[in-house]
């Protein structure tokens, strides 16, 4: 049996400090968000298109949806924060965005984890 240096060494925690019951809240939308097919094939278009934004007249044709689907499941992304867009003539163009993409890194990474002596 692990003994406490022994567990906090070998198997650290996610944070360095528990989370609060509002941040939880908010963190529990954007895992939801995140809990869909659909919605990470989005992000992952949106986050890995050249330039850092992506036509809706790009993303809806990759997927065997229809149009306000694909715009419902941008509305959660968009809620839980991790994209925003903006209308410019009849089409919508979304983007990333790193802020709220950074703080998922940074919690679900380990501390010291990669770190080298």
């Amino acid at each position: 049996m692990l003994g406490q240096d022994d567990a906090d060494t070998c198997c650290p925690g996610l944070l360095a400090a528990p989370l609060g019951e509002e941040e939880a809240a908010g963190l529990a939308k954007v895992f939801k968000a995140l809990g869909d097919p659909v919605r990470l094939r989005l992000l992952s278009m949106i986050a890995s298109r050249d330039g850092g934004e992506i036509c809706v007249c790009d993303l809806t044709p990759a997927f065997d949806l229809s149009q306000p689907t694909i715009s419902h499941h941008l509305k959660l992304l968009r809620q839980a924060g991790l994209i925003d867009c903006e209308r410019r003539g009849t089409w919508v163009y979304y983007w990333l965005l790193p802020e709220m993409t950074d703080k998922l890194a940074g919690i679900l990474t380990r501390p010291g984890a990669g770190a080298t002596s």
